[in-house]
C-alpha cells in the first residue's frame, strides 16, 4: 500500500511540474487562458510541493510574486506528504 502511495505522490509531482510549466508557457502568449494561482497552490499542497518548487526554479515561474511564494512555503510545511513520510518511517521501524 505504501508503495502505491509513493508512486502516486511521484506521479502527482510530475503532473504538478507540468502544470507549472504549462502555465509559464501560456504566460508568454497574450490573452491565453492560464492556470489559476489557486489551482497551482492546491496542486502544491496535495503533495506536489517538490514538483512545484522544481518548476518555479527551472522555469523561473511565480518567483517575483512574494504573496505566492509565502503561500507556497506555508503549504510546503503544512502538507500531507509529511504524514506519508512519517507513516513510511513507522512502518519500516516496526518491520
Amino acid at each position: 500500500m505504501l508503495q502505491l502511495l509513493w508512486a502516486l505522490v511521484l506521479l502527482w509531482n510530475v503532473v504538478t511540474l507540468a502544470a507549472y510549466g504549462w502555465d509559464k508557457w501560456r504566460s508568454t502568449r497574450p490573452g491565453a487562458r492560464r492556470v489559476p494561482e489557486r489551482t497551482l497552490l492546491w496542486m502544491l499542497f496535495l503533495t506536489g510541493w517538490l514538483g512545484a518548487w522544481l518548476a518555479m526554479a527551472w522555469f523561473r515561474h511565480k518567483t517575483t510574486k512574494p504573496a505566492f511564494r509565502r503561500l507556497a512555503a506555508l503549504w510546503t510545511v503544512v502538507n500531507p506528504f509529511w504524514l506519508l513520510l512519517w507513516g513510511t518511517w513507522r512502518a519500516n521501524a516496526a518491520a
